[in-house]
């Protein structure tokens, strides 16, 4: 019985679940948007401004945000899997986590720097 959970093992259902979670939460957030874009590409008064007004509503911010965390966390499980089904030597193992966690975190607070302020 594997009892390490850092060395893998054991993730298959609750990984498998994320995964399609946030995919559906990322597709859901895509069409929207792709619904979004066409409409203001149909308007022909649409210009730089207009799409800057879009942005300072606080609930397109709150669904891009959304959209970005879901990136982020399928991101993290997928390349978990991958570092965990490709390597055997768990220093690397460690490492390539702690790389790619502080590679997610930077992401998500670029990401809030940029929605939000």
């Amino acid at each position: 019985m594997v009892r390490n959970k850092l060395t893998g093992a054991h993730y298959g259902l609750s990984s498998w679940l994320q995964q399609r979670i946030t995919a559906v939460v990322m597709l859901v957030i895509a069409i929207i948007f792709i619904i979004f874009v066409a409409v203001m590409a149909l308007d022909i008064n649409s210009d730089i401004s207009s799409w800057q007004m879009v942005f300072h509503y606080v609930w397109v911010k709150l669904f891009v945000q959304v959209f970005f965390i879901a990136v982020l966390l399928h991101a993290w499980v997928g390349i978990r899997d991958i570092w965990m089904d490709y390597f055997s030597c768990v220093a690397l193992k460690l490492t390539l986590y702690v790389l790619t966690f502080l590679w997610l975190i930077g992401s998500l607070t670029y990401s809030i720097k940029i929605i939000w302020m």
